[in-house]
């Protein structure tokens, strides 16, 4: 299956992808990215909804406390991790770029606790830059179909750019996401309706 045709059936399949994260800004974004990991989008959006409200710059959000982040985002899961990294990309963020968060990979990947996950998200959410940003969901449905056969997703993001056309990147993403989240699932996917059955190595092993 070329790249072209596959674009077309993810283009059929998610045919308007969105984040689903609520941000009305580049730093209330990266901040619900953050919080993001290894937890849902919706539980994230009930967390940031009550949190942005006081506190969404980076010097508001400097007013608070390790402890005192980590109790307001508790419910996201790794609040301790969570709470340190947040603050410590707010501090850099004040400090070196001027309160702004910045647009490049480089300058991105500079703020501390923002991986190359996190600055591509940015790159493309935020800034609607080409990108192409690999989670737990990319990482299984290229695996899955064959895209790559790497489990390190620096190299699934090379492998994913070398493939498809840098126009398609941002979209892709996002309708891999989506259609991992809710079709292509770890376990139980959806396999019976799936434009994908020729190529997918899950379903072939599974049929064979």
């Amino acid at each position: 299956m070329t790249n072209k045709q596959i674009v077309k059936d993810f283009d059929t399949l998610v045919p308007n992808p969105k984040c689903e994260l609520d941000y009305k800004s580049p730093y209330e974004l990266l901040i619900a990215v953050i919080l993001s990991a290894q937890c849902t989008d919706k539980r994230v959006n009930l967390v940031t909804e009550q949190l942005f409200k006081t506190y969404n710059t980076p010097e508001k959000m400097l007013t608070l406390t390790q402890q005192q982040l980590g109790q307001l985002i508790h419910s996201c899961g790794f609040y301790n991790a969570k709470s340190k990294a947040i603050l410590e990309a707010s501090k850099d963020i004040v400090e070196k770029f001027s309160g702004r968060v910045p647009q490049t990979m480089e300058e991105l990947t500079s703020l501390r606790g923002v991986g190359r996950k996190t600055a591509n998200v940015m790159i493309s959410e935020a800034f609607k830059g080409d990108a192409f940003a690999v989670d737990t969901h990319v990482l299984r449905i290229s695996n899955r179909l064959g895209l790559t056969t790497s489990k390190d997703p620096d190299k699934v993001e090379e492998d994913l750019k070398n493939f498809f056309d840098k126009k398609d990147w941002s979209r892709l993403h996002y309708q891999m996401v989506l259609f991992g989240r809710y079709k292509c699932k770890a376990i139980k996917p959806d396999c019976e309706n799936c434009p994908f059955q020729k190529i997918c190595l899950y379903y072939n092993k599974k049929e064979g």
